[in-house]
């Protein structure tokens, strides 16, 4: 049986994506009268590795009932510190749409998607990873691929997703941050803390004190891109960073800081800096997306299994 599957630039949708998904949550979502417009599910998964429900959200394509054999990339979206799984712009219910792709809103809590080294009920990295995908995977119709899986967050989130995308590389093919909380499992051994209530001991419950490193080194991006096997780097996905130059977290630096490690290990990624906070929204950021979009992806890739077939640009 052949199944299709739309055709899209996914690197382009994820830069798309990025000036809808909010950060924190907000007020409720406002569609349009439209007669077909797409769908928003909220579902919860009775998670064994958080010890409770947690409550995710997705987006489907309008069609998405009628077209029984049609399977859909999916964008797994990371929020900030402070924000939840709830969608809170409409203009992600019309990309996902226009660009025919499904898109999944996780819930992170305040973990930095990270397993928690005083928390043995705080796993988010494993959930997101063990439990997460295998249930959108074996409820919604994906194309269970990791050529047609991407992620990407804002700041924590931001760091979330290039550490699933360097940990994970067999279940990515981007990995995208915007304004990335990057050196969140070495802020204990900084001098300066972003000026956020309670940030010390937040990091402190989740990598740990110091004395045992072994949470703070499995999650540091620093040490991961360092030591990743230089025979392994064309295995991984590619990797999408920004910040804004004044950053108000002290985030810039750290961002441009693992971007050269990245160009001395040449692993294939793209750091974009742009004057501003870290809310930050460049102006050329449109036509940057097309730029990228065409160069990523002008190569046709075909992936093949059992049965199935499809063509991902």
């Amino acid at each position: 049986m052949r199944i299709r599957r739309p055709h899209i630039p996914l690197f382009l949708l994820l830069l798309l994506c990025s000036t809808v998904f909010a950060q924190t949550s907000g007020t409720s979502l406002s569609l349009s009268n439209a007669v077909q417009v797409p769908t928003i599910k909220t579902a919860e998964l009775d998670s064994k590795l958080l010890a409770r429900k947690v409550a995710y959200s997705v987006i489907l394509p309008a069609r998405y009932e009628e077209e029984k054999d049609v399977r859909f990339p999916v964008i797994y979206m990371l929020h900030g510190l402070g924000g939840d799984h709830k969608i809170t712009k409409a203009g992600s219910v019309g990309y996902t749409e226009r660009h025919r792709v499904i898109m999944v809103f996780v819930a992170g809590g305040t973990g930095f998607y990270t397993d928690s080294a005083s928390n043995p009920n705080d796993k988010y990295e494993s959930y997101v990873i063990n439990e997460l995908i295998p249930e959108i995977d074996k409820n919604f119709r994906t194309v269970a691929d990791r050529r047609a899986r991407a992620i990407a967050g804002v700041s924590m989130g931001g760091y979330g997703s290039l550490k699933f995308g360097i940990k994970h590389p067999q279940l990515f093919a981007l990995a995208v941050s915007w304004s990335g909380a990057v050196n969140a499992a070495t802020f204990s051994e900084v001098r300066s803390l972003p000026p956020i209530p309670g940030i010390r001991e937040l990091l402190t419950s989740i990598y740990g004190d110091g004395k045992d490193r072994s949470t703070i080194d499995a999650n540091d991006l620093f040490k991961l891109f360092s030591i990743y096997p230089e025979e392994k780097i064309a295995d991984l996905p590619y990797f999408y960073l920004d910040c804004g130059t004044e950053d108000e977290l002290g985030l810039f630096k750290p961002n441009r800081d693992l971007s050269g490690i990245m160009i001395d290990r040449k692993i294939p990624h793209e750091f974009r800096q742009f004057p501003g906070g870290h809310q930050v929204s460049p102006p050329n950021m449109f036509r940057d997306m097309y730029e990228l979009s065409e160069r990523i992806f002008a190569k046709k890739k075909s992936v093949q299994t059992e049965s199935v077939s499809y063509d991902i640009r």
